[in-house]
């Protein structure tokens, strides 16, 4: 698979999602923690917008803190309204700038939080399969950007719609998209799965 093809894939479905929201909509909350839909939509395109050498500065200069280099970033690509904010994040569907060669956590990034913005609304999800199974390798992994790797110790992955497993112990098994999302922490997705090992989850 051509990662940054499916992650340009990935934001525009995205973006095409966010032109038909209302004004209150772009305030709704998120699975992201206490950041509204705009707030994930402009830490997006901080996210296809630093580079190594620009993360590393930004890293250093926030203390080593990534919430706050998160937030300071974010604050810097928020527009003064919803349509700039989105406006700036069609600018960069088609960027290739990350800050390093793991582009599989990228492409990550941008599935899960396009799924934080679609379920609280109740948007249907438009990610694609290939693409979620590419991430879920990576997660199941690696401890990148999340910890997925030790979400998932010590239990068995299985899709149900794609050739993905990896693990040994109590099986967890269900659509790719939905073990992705639970290797990133959402626990709202939790209940698209089964098997002994979704309790061991659930505690974590």
């Amino acid at each position: 698979m051509d990662i940054w093809q499916a992650t340009h894939r990935a934001r525009k479905d995205l973006a095409d999602d966010l032109a038909g929201l209302e004004a209150a909509q772009w305030k709704h909350a998120t699975l992201c923690g206490a950041w509204d839909v705009e707030h994930v939509v402009a830490h997006l395109t901080a996210a296809a917008s630093v580079g190594r050498w620009a993360w590393i500065r930004s890293i250093v200069a926030a203390g080593f803190r990534p919430a706050v280099h998160n937030e300071r970033r974010l604050r810097e690509h928020l527009g003064a309204t919803p349509q700039e904010t989105l406006d700036r994040f069609r600018a960069v569907i088609d960027s290739t700038v990350a800050p390093t060669g793991d582009l599989p956590a990228y492409l990550g990034e941008v599935i899960v939080h396009s799924e934080d913005i679609r379920q609280p609304l109740g948007l249907p999800s438009r990610a694609d399969t290939g693409a979620a199974t590419e991430v879920a390798r990576f997660y199941s992994s690696r401890d990148f950007t999340v910890n997925s790797k030790t979400t998932v110790a010590g239990v068995s992955l299985r899709a149900t719609d794609s050739d993905f497993s990896a693990g040994d112990g109590p099986e967890v098994a269900g659509p790719v998209l939905a073990l992705v999302m639970a290797m990133a922490g959402r626990r709202t997705y939790l209940d698209q799965l089964s098997g002994e090992g979704v309790a061991l989850l659930s505690s974590r």
